[in-house]
């Protein structure tokens, strides 16, 4: 009886902590989506100018593009859909410095352990689920702002705080490979455009 007894008051300890624990999420999450502008505010289907550059030289020139995007399931150049005709992975990086991953109904969201990103405490949430493998984000802990994401085989580095249309965006990211430490990529958003409707000649 009293092994019962035990088992039950177990079993009510563990079910209030996940309880809890469930809690402690959802209001990290509000958090972070409200630091870059809200729910409302998140960008879902916008023109953004970047400037690219593919190489460990961050002196490089690199090179100029638009695309239309609606992460997860869209990434256009030009009339080319990134994500219908190669799959394009980076599809989800977009999708998470938006926000869109964070508050999508289907996403499993978990905390992870805290690590420190440029001499700064930074904590961290794990999305699974809508994204395959998992997806590592983590927030300055001073401004609760994103400063890295961790997927696959890269660490991408986020700066350079941007805003439009009560949105806030981080306009420049570094990625970096995790087996060598070494930068692979650079990219800076030189514009962005909220869009109410596709561009003409762009099809779903």
């Amino acid at each position: 009886m009293r092994s019962i007894l035990y088992l039950t008051m177990f079993a009510l300890v563990v079910a209030a902590r996940a309880v809890g624990d469930d809690v402690d999420v959802k209001a990290t999450i509000r958090t972070v989506v409200q630091t870059a502008g809200g729910e409302d505010k998140i960008l879902k289907l916008f023109r953004m100018k970047e400037r690219l550059n593919v190489s460990g030289n961050p002196d490089a020139k690199g090179n100029e593009r638009v695309s239309v995007l609606e992460p997860p399931e869209h990434w256009w150049l030009g009339k080319r859909d990134r994500v219908k005709e190669e799959m394009e992975p980076a599809t989800y990086l977009v999708w998470a410095w938006t926000m869109g991953a964070l508050v999508d109904a289907k996403s499993k969201i978990e905390t992870v352990p805290d690590v420190t990103e440029n001499d700064k405490p930074a904590f961290g949430l794990r999305i699974s689920g809508t994204i395959n493998p998992p997806l590592e984000m983590y927030f300055d802990k001073s401004d609760n702002r994103l400063i890295r994401i961790d997927w696959r085989s890269d660490i991408h580095r986020f700066s350079e705080w941007k805003e439009h249309d009560g949105f806030k965006y981080p306009a420049k990211v570094v990625g970096y490979k995790k087996a060598t430490g070494k930068p692979w990529y650079f990219t800076e958003i030189l514009e962005i455009e909220r869009l109410s409707e596709l561009p003409a000649g762009v099809q779903r």
